[in-house]
Parts: structure tokens; sequence; C-alpha cells
């Protein structure tokens, strides 16, 4: 995406498509995803990702880019869980269980897929303005981490950050 007509010190189309893109390059790099004997299962949605600059973001448009991203790239060496979907699954299998609708051509499992790492994150800003002329600086940090989920640790992170200067 391009920038658009309408520029301001906030984060706009252009930086997400930008963020998320370098984000997914930077994951399928890192060696600790590439070693697996199964494809680790990897949960990415908003739950856990913060929003703590002084600008109003729908944060599903980052997580959401970042998740189709990587999965049209991963080509099966990662696994991709939306926790969001987690209900609709469970109604799912439950209506299986009860013989209501056949198992469909995966079978059972014991239970839904866990994640072996989730994502994690923060948009921070500093903003500043220079009451002569009128401008207003911003910068802003969107970092992004994977952690364990079974031991907390974080396992991969990123930082994407930008400053811009606009005048009212």
């Amino acid at each position: 995406a391009s920038p658009g007509v309408v520029r301001g010190t906030g984060i706009e189309s252009s930086d997400i498509v930008s963020m998320t893109d370098e984000m997914m390059r930077d994951i399928l790099s890192a060696s600790v995803f590439a070693s697996g004997i199964a494809p680790p299962q990897i949960a990415l949605d908003s739950a856990n990702f913060q929003n703590d600059s002084s600008q109003p973001l729908n944060k599903d448009l980052i997580i959401n880019r970042l998740r189709v991203a990587l999965n049209r790239s991963a080509a099966g060496r990662m696994t991709f869980i939306n926790t969001g979907y987690r209900g609709a699954a469970e109604k799912e299998r439950a209506l299986k269980r009860a013989g209501k609708v056949d198992v469909g051509t995966t079978g059972l499992t014991m239970a839904q897929a866990g994640a072996d790492s989730m994502l994690g994150g923060t948009i921070a800003s500093l903003d500043s303005r220079d009451p002569r002329t009128g401008d207003t600086q911003r910068y802003m940090q969107i970092t992004f981490e994977l952690f364990d989920t079974e031991r907390g640790s974080v396992v991969w992170s990123g930082i994407y950050e930008f400053q811009r200067t606009a005048r009212d």
C-alpha cells in the first residue's frame, strides 16, 4: 500500500504493510522455528498486543495482516492459531461427539490445537510539539514478541519504529 493523501504523525496503512512484511520475513528466517520435528503452533491474535500509544488504532489490522502473510508464506513450516475461533471450534467438536454431524475428513482429536508460542507486543509513542511553529512530532515504536507458552521465555522479538512531523 502506498501512503494515502491524508498524512499525519501516526501509523498509516503503508506502515502496517511494510511493518508486517518485515516481521513476516524475520519470523520465517528465525532458526528457532526452522529446526523442529513438527511445525510449531503459533497463536497470533491481538489478545496480548497492547496499544499504549497516543493514537487510537485497531490492533487487528496489524495482527490479521501478519497472520495472513505468515500463513501464506510459511509453506507448512508453522501452523497458526487464531484463539478467537476456539469457541466456534468447540461447538463443532460437541456436535461431532454428539453424532449430530459426521466427523469430517480429519477425524476426531483429543483436544484443540494448543500454542507452542503466542504473539505479544506493544505499540508505544512519544509526542512533542513545538509551540513556535505548531509542528507536532511523534516517535512510534511497535514491538513484537513470540513467547513460549510453557516457559514464558521470549523466543523471538522484532521492532518497527519511525518518527514523523506534521503541522496543524
